[in-house]
């Protein structure tokens, strides 16, 4: 057994086993063998996997005012006679405000910067833009833009939507409490329903002449529009 360890130095008991019995021709049963393996220490060692060291990924920081941190995504559905469209979502971190829900069959960089601009209008400029890394988001067309503006964008790492979560609850909302609820005959309709839905998530129950305002749980369960009235 001390020469099968040093010239087969991967193999096991069992092997062992089968070479002294079957090719030795030994009569030991496996009890002994193995007892005596094991008080030669032969066993068979396993070289533990070395774990790999990941770093915990940090929380998602709240901004300390508005128009610090806004969030953007895309998410998709259909029209009734099959057409496929696309909503471009931006959020503010600060108080999770969607701060636009803009519809068409198509979003692309141009028109992203287009629906940014028109919030920007009434809202003011943000610091910095999270986002994926979307073919959309990556051009220099929109990376121009940003530069222009004095806008950073934080891209969050391929295949991380967590890195982003902000957005993804917005999503989560809009998809059951908007998207699911409504067959769309058109891209007018889609978007007149996301105005009246944004309306109601972001407004307190004063603006909204006795509406059922919907509290948002991450913010104290109030909605977003008070949270920025109290800061």
């Amino acid at each position: 057994m001390l020469r099968l360890s040093a010239t087969h130095k991967r193999w096991g008991f069992g092997l062992y086993f089968l070479y002294l019995r079957n090719i030795k021709g030994f009569g030991w049963n496996h009890k002994r063998i193995y007892r005596i393996y094991r008080e030669l220490e032969l066993n068979l060692r396993i070289k533990p996997r070395k774990r790999i060291k990941r770093d915990k990924p940090e929380a998602l920081s709240v901004p300390e005012a508005m128009n610090q941190v806004w969030s953007v995504d895309f998410m998709s559905d259909i029209l009734n006679d099959g057409r496929s469209i696309r909503t471009f979502n931006v959020i503010d971190d600060f108080n999770r405000e969607g701060l636009g829900v803009d519809v068409d069959l198509s979003l692309p960089s141009s028109r992203v910067i287009r629906s940014l601009e028109q919030i920007i209008e009434w809202r003011g400029k943000p610091l910095a833009i999270r986002c994926d890394n979307g073919p959309e988001y990556i051009s220099q067309t929109l990376k121009d833009w940003t530069i222009k503006q004095q806008i950073t964008l934080f891209y969050i790492q391929p295949g991380k939507p967590t890195q982003n979560a902000y957005i993804e609850r917005f999503n989560r909302a809009a998809r059951h409490e908007w998207l699911v609820l409504h067959l769309f005959e058109s891209i007018e309709q889609a978007q007149l329903l996301a105005a009246k839905w944004l309306w109601s998530y972001n407004t307190p129950r004063a603006l909204l002449s006795g509406r059922n305002e919907r509290p948002h749980t991450a913010i104290g369960g109030i909605p977003p529009r008070q949270l920025l009235k109290a800061a």
